[in-house]
């Protein structure tokens, strides 16, 4: 029988083949240097490519689907279980995508063009900044603290600490070189960061998908952006809210045996970078909880009336995730339910 399906495990420079027919019969097992790639596949009856999603694999995508074969990208972990134990090489990797892309209920991961992932790109470089600059704020804060000073918490409050060094006549000078070295580098990654989030909120302004999403409360330009660049045309992938929330990891682990539901944390799977920006969102908004002036806000107020300010915010985050699919999937804004007259009279 011919190849209908090509488990393809990627590398930098090595790829594995793992090809099977309709059966699932092994028909060839190969490995491919790079430049061996395209070749090959161009001399191959059209057939279906299935890969490990990750960065590289959208490229290969967009590849592969351009030399008329159907590629599809699976999650790893759903690949992961397919993997025997004690055998994990590449040419397992190659079969296991294999035996999960045969399952009935797989879902795939669709491919991402090169203006999603050019715009992903930014976030990616502001996200490892932020990481940097943060880094940098408590290097300044501990060596100040070696010698008794301190300012409050904070990126904004950062000056006061380089104040309280400038005024500090006893500040040794070997300290006081290390402190200038590092303020420098924190300044100069902030005006990084400033013109990445430049990009980021012009992108947000191009968009339809992210000016509609910068409508629901807690949801700024950055976040809207994010959401739409990852998700693009292809929130249809996603049955339901939940199932979105789900893909967020926004929602509770469980444990249940024998009928009886346990819940625990969240799992804190897919992406990981919408997620946090929406937990962060989530987290201005229990703040200014009380003026807020909505049936989400009521609902907020009433939570935090009962539980812990943390598990809150993370269920705000999981109703956001929920606003946002019902946004993309109808085309719609946000509109705020249950407010007052003058409310509504004050906002316009």
């Amino acid at each position: 029988m011919s190849t209908t399906m090509i488990g393809l495990d990627i590398a930098k420079s090595v790829f594995q083949v793992h090809a099977a027919d309709a059966i699932g019969e092994v028909q060839l097992r190969r490995k491919l240097r790079r430049d061996e790639l395209i070749p090959f596949f161009e001399g191959l009856p059209r057939c279906t490519v299935i890969m490990e999603a990750c960065g590289a694999a959208h490229h290969w995508a967009r590849v592969l689907g351009g030399l008329g074969h159907e590629v599809k990208l699976i999650a790893p972990e759903t690949v992961r279980p397919f993997v025997k134990r004690g055998r994990k090489n590449d040419a397992a990797d190659a079969a296991a995508i294999c035996a999960a892309a045969s399952r009935p209920d797989v879902r795939f991961v669709p491919a991402k063009s090169v203006e999603q992932q050019g715009v992903l790109a930014l976030h990616s470089a502001r996200a490892l900044l932020v990481k940097q600059q943060t880094m940098l704020a408590n290097a300044l804060r501990g060596l100040a603290t070696e010698f008794g000073l301190v300012a409050p918490q904070g990126m904004g409050r950062l000056e006061e600490l380089v104040a309280l060094v400038a005024a500090d006549g006893t500040f040794p000078e070997q300290a006081r070189g290390a402190f200038a070295g590092l303020l420098e580098q924190c300044r100069a990654i902030a005006e990084r960061i400033e013109a990445l989030e430049a990009k980021i909120v012009a992108h947000a302004r191009r968009s339809d998908t992210a000016r509609r999403l910068a409508t629901v409360p807690g949801i700024g330009p950055i976040t809207a952006s994010l959401i739409a660049a990852t998700i693009g045309g292809n929130i249809g992938a996603f049955r339901s809210a939940r199932h979105f929330a789900a893909w967020l990891g926004l929602v509770p682990r469980q444990h249940s045996t024998g009928g009886k539901t346990r819940l625990g944390r969240i799992t804190k799977a897919g992406d990981r970078q919408i997620r946090t920006l929406l937990v962060l969102g989530a987290t201005s908004m229990v703040y200014r909880a009380v003026a807020w002036n909505s049936a989400a806000g009521a609902w907020t107020r009433g939570l935090l009336a009962r539980r812990p300010v943390r598990l809150v915010t993370v269920a705000l985050a999981n109703k956001m995730a929920r606003i946002a699919w019902a946004l993309m999937t109808r085309d719609e804004v946000y509109r705020a339910e249950g407010r007052s007259a003058a409310a509504s009279t004050a906002t316009a």
